[in-house]
């Protein structure tokens, strides 16, 4: 297999094939090659008290449920009679 990225200079091309290939059937294509800018993501979100406050009075109207002393029962929760 043969692979050749060249910058394009004039209409024509000359490829040289190794011996290996000489009497077979190959393909060649050729297309542009557009190289992506890297696309901006920011990794910080940026602070927005209004949200934090839509947030807080979504939330509120909900019972605070607290897990601090709890603890798993491996034995309960397999206690099936």
């Amino acid at each position: 297999m043969i692979r050749e990225i060249v910058e394009v200079t004039g209409n024509t091309f000359v490829l040289k094939f190794p011996n290996e290939l000489i009497g077979k059937k190959v393909e060649i294509t050729a297309s542009e090659i557009v190289e992506d800018q890297p696309t901006y993501i920011p990794t910080e979100i940026p602070f927005n008290p209004e949200k934090l406050q839509e947030i807080n009075e979504r939330y509120s109207k909900y019972p605070q449920i607290s897990h601090e002393n709890y603890k798993f029962d491996r034995d309960e929760a397999n206690n099936y009679e």
